[in-house]
């Protein structure tokens, strides 16, 4: 069995806890307007056996600490379950910490991957089935069916937030995803990422039209800022 793997790197601190190894695989079925990685919406060669990712990621085991460990990402990860569900199972023969970075829009038959999971890091595209659609060019149904699997399984979460200016950088979106994540059981962070438009440059190399070219980047300090107001409301 092999995969189609995009990029690995070697020393992630921001998917999750402690020092990663991230592996981004390639295959997406969401299309999202600020999407920072076309180069991965489609399955490409199947250039890396279990066996040998397995091994890539073990290379780097002394430096994973009591906290580090793995992150599968993309793409969407979820897309190459069977070929995840066969590494996580040798990784975890040798006790690596296992984070899935995902939208929860796979092929469905989630339970097996997600018993093997340690962290799951949600990507919330929107917390509106219309708006999740424009913003996807798919329906919202599949995440909320994965939502409802990690609900089951117990799973622990991250949720993350893109804050697009102009789209959800305001207290009506603020307040549904409040009412959002309500229905995601333990929650146990919140990231609010800074939209960027730095992807531009690949949509021209690949010959691709960038939908939101007219969107200036989100300010940090703007988002930050939202980002306190969020905590607040869930604290009211």
């Amino acid at each position: 069995m092999k995969g189609s793997i995009s990029k690995i790197e070697t020393s992630g601190f921001v998917d999750g806890p402690g020092i990663r190894t991230v592996v981004f695989l390639n295959g997406c079925k969401l299309r999202c307007k600020y999407c920072h990685n076309p180069e991965m919406w489609y399955l490409k060669d199947l250039n890396y056996t279990v066996s040998e990712l397995v091994q890539k990621i073990l290379h780097n085991k002394e430096y994973f600490g009591k906290k580090g460990g793995v992150t599968f990402s993309g793409g969407e990860p979820l897309l190459q379950s069977e070929f995840l569900i066969e590494v996580c199972k040798c990784l975890k023969k040798h006790n690596i910490n296992i984070a899935l970075d995902t939208a929860g829009v796979g092929n469905g038959n989630y339970e097996d991957l997600l018993s093997l999971v340690d962290l799951v890091i949600l990507d919330i595209k929107d917390t509106n089935a219309a708006d999740y659609r424009e913003l996807t060019s798919y329906p919202m149904n599949e995440s909320l069916k994965f939502i409802e699997m990690c609900n089951q399984l117990k799973k622990k979460i991250w949720i993350r937030q893109v804050i697009v200016p102009g789209r959800n950088d305001n207290n009506d979106y603020l307040k549904s995803l409040k009412e959002f994540i309500k229905q995601i059981d333990n929650v146990e962070k919140i990231e609010f990422l800074p939209y960027h438009n730095m992807a531009i440059g690949k949509y021209k190399e690949l010959g691709i039209d960038y939908p939101y070219k007219h969107i200036k980047s989100m300010d940090k300090v703007i988002c930050d800022e939202l980002y306190d107001k969020f905590i607040n409301m869930l604290e009211d």
